[in-house]
């Protein structure tokens, strides 16, 4: 089983407009492809903002699908304003995607 960890670090200590969120998810699914499992590592990570959560992680929903998703990624050395932002992000896009 091939793992690959994806380092948001990379990106910078604070993760914050829809651009460099964009960037990120174009890396993210290249990476997903080529991997059985993703560790989305943010060691090193002070802020993920809403928008780059939604961009970069929420918009993976409606290309990968949610299942996938889930099977494919887990997250690691994420603080809890960053937690809370993703999970935010996350079940903001899930219920666009429901109701469509």
């Amino acid at each position: 089983m091939k793992t690959t960890v994806f380092k948001f670090r990379s990106f910078g200590e604070n993760l914050g407009t829809r651009v460099l969120g964009e960037k990120a998810r174009q890396d993210l699914i290249a990476t997903i492809e080529s991997s059985e499992c993703v560790i989305l590592d943010f060691e090193g990570v002070n802020v993920v903002s809403n928008s780059f959560a939604d961009e970069c992680i929420a918009k993976l929903i409606p290309i990968l699908g949610f299942d996938k998703l889930k099977q494919k990624t887990t997250f690691r050395n994420i603080n809890d304003f960053a937690r809370k932002n993703v999970l935010i992000a996350l079940r903001r896009r899930l219920s666009v995607t429901c109701s469509e």
